[in-house]
């Protein structure tokens, strides 16, 4: 049989579910993973790393695999180690096929890049360890370094996401000390404290496609994909109101058109399908009539040049320029217009294209819940934390910062969940970024920065820590000193810090000389 047909069909199986392996949404794994340190040191010309890797009773997702990736990080340069793979049922047996179907060529490039050790994560409900040694030529960078550990979920044709960043190795352990050692510098970070917020006023969203019979309104609950679509509205609803700290204040149904016919007819279907969606719900839930509001989302415009945009379909940058560049609306003078445009554009082929392709999944509703979230204590905070962060206020997240010493595992982590929930708002940036600096990561503290606030002299002070720890003395002066006027004493600590730094490599050069 063709080499292409085998793999190609080994694709299509690696997706069909094993019955009786369950796992809870947005979890790729169940069971305890552990990292015990075992060596981080340097002989000679090589690094060793030796970790102890636990696993107590892990089942992953079958079409996923959980990476165990160690990452070295000096104060400007990193570098990943071979992982550990463990791997789903289907992803498992896939990755065993595509290997069996791989050439000379294929074998030796993927030798050179192969995991560490590929485990099954499936089919055992015991503990199970393995020791991970590696040696890798040691550089001058690596001194300072540190080791962490890189947890990432990967599935089929799909990149890593990183689930978790652990420190397993604060430092490496150096086979011989220089005469003169480098000078570590010891930040001093500085934290912005929040607004209160006296009503926390959130909203939670969800895009159903709903299928309808061409040119209909009512909603036919068993029809095609509507059973799905409709139970991802209903899940929704049901967890918010099932939350006793939340009080739902209104109910909002978006209803959008695929940018076919005409305008006025569009509309008309779109507000008629999004009112048959509060027909559905109304029965279903407790709330009255007067909390729902209809609303007309336009015709789906950003969703078609997103789904162009992402695919491979022919004749791809002359659409985009299309809908980039034409109005949508028709000029009666030159009785032009972006549909028209489209539709002509090409003889109509890439048009009839998007038809059949992209203006099905164009006409959807989103049903979105304003509610409010009560305030909490800082007991009730800690409680929260654990279940449903997202309805804590920035403030009430920093106030249980202050309850664990700073620069705390735990003290970071509440900095670095507050830019999860709120990635735009520049004080969790600026926070998050001072609290990736306590602990060394210039890469990730300087992404931040970017979005953070830079009104206040803790900005000037986290930005003269970074410019420090990346070896530019002479502009990490220039902010510490803003900040130093500002009356910030962590940034006159940082001064003194600098100072030391300077002597120190003064004092090195020296002896190199």
């Amino acid at each position: 049989m063709n080499r292409f047909l085998i793999y190609w069909i080994l694709t299509i199986l690696q997706v069909i579910p094993v019955s009786g392996e369950t796992f809870p949404e947005k979890k790729w794994y169940i069971g305890n993973i552990q990292s015990t340190p075992l060596e981080l040191t340097q002989q000679g010309d090589s690094l060793h790393i030796r970790i102890l890797y636990g696993f107590d009773g892990v089942k992953v997702s079958s079409n996923h695999s959980i990476q165990l990736i160690p990452v070295l990080k000096g104060s400007d340069m990193q570098m990943e180690l071979p992982e550990i793979s463990i791997k789903g049922r289907n992803n498992y047996h896939t990755s065993r096929r595509k290997l069996a179907l791989m050439d000379d060529m294929e074998l030796e490039l993927y030798r050179s890049e192969a995991p560490f050790q590929i485990l099954k994560g499936f089919g055992s409900d015991g503990k199970r360890q393995v020791e991970y040694s590696v040696s890798i030529p040691f550089e001058t960078w690596m001194e300072d370094a540190r080791l962490d550990i890189h947890e990432e979920v990967m599935g089929c044709c799909k990149p890593g996401k990183l689930i978790s960043a652990s420190p397993l190795f604060n430092m490496v352990a150096m086979e011989k000390l220089p005469v003169t050692e480098t000078y570590q510098v010891i930040p001093h970070i500085s934290y912005v404290q929040p607004e209160v917020e006296p009503v926390k006023r959130r909203e939670v969203s969800c895009e159903a496609f709903l299928d309808f019979v061409v040119s209909k309104t009512d909603i036919k609950a068993d029809y095609m994909n509507n059973p799905v679509e409709l139970k991802k509205i209903s899940d929704m609803i049901e967890e918010v109101k099932g939350d006793s700290s939340i009080i739902v204040r209104g109910i909002s149904v978006i209803g959008y058109a695929s940018p076919e016919g005409s305008f006025i007819f569009n509309r008309q279907l779109s507000e008629g399908r999004a009112k048959a969606l509060v027909h559905y719900l109304l029965p279903r839930f407790s709330f009255p009539e007067e909390m729902y509001n209809v609303e007309y989302g336009g015709e789906n415009w950003d969703g078609l040049r997103k789904m162009v945009a992402e695919s491979d379909m022919p004749e791809k940058e002359g659409i985009l320029d299309i809908i980039d560049h034409v109005p949508a609306a028709i000029n009666y003078k030159t009785n032009t217009s972006r549909k028209k445009s489209l539709m002509l554009y090409k003889l109509g082929n890439p048009y009839r294209y998007m038809l059949r392709e992209f203006y099905p999944h164009l006409r959807k509703a989103v049903c979105k819940l304003n509610y409010d979230v009560q305030n909490f204590d800082v007991e009730q905070a800690k409680e929260m934390l654990r279940s449903r962060p997202q309805n804590l206020s920035l403030n009430e997240m920093y106030l249980v910062a202050l309850t664990y010493d700073n620069g705390s595992p735990e003290f970071i982590e509440l900095f670095e969940t507050a830019v999860r929930i709120f990635p735009n708002d520049k004080t969790a940036n600026l926070n998050a970024a001072s609290a990736a600096l306590s602990r060394g990561d210039t890469i990730l503290a300087e992404k931040y920065l970017q979005k953070a606030d830079t009104t206040v002299p803790e900005y000037q002070n986290a930005m003269g820590v970074l410019l420090l720890l990346k070896g530019d003395y002479e502009q990490a002066k220039v902010y510490l000193n803003e900040a130093v006027e500002s009356g910030l004493e962590q940034a006159h600590l940082n001064l003194k810090e600098l100072v030391k730094k300077e002597e120190n490599a003064r004092l090195i050069s020296k002896q190199n000389n």
